[in-house]
């Protein structure tokens, strides 16, 4: 069975698809983009890898 590990990573509207593609390079995968605890333009991506 896998076992999997999960990172929790604020996004900057005006640079997210750097911050994601940064951490896919590392292969970490995308599960889910919310609205930070901030509220306005905040974000929070939730992501996760297979330990190794």
């Amino acid at each position: 069975m896998a076992k999997w590990e999960y990172a929790t990573v604020p996004l900057l509207v005006h640079a997210t698809k750097q911050i994601l593609d940064n951490w896919g390079e590392d292969g970490w995968e995308l599960v889910q983009v919310v609205p930070g605890p901030g509220g306005g333009d905040q974000l929070v991506a939730y992501l996760k890898r297979e330990k190794a």
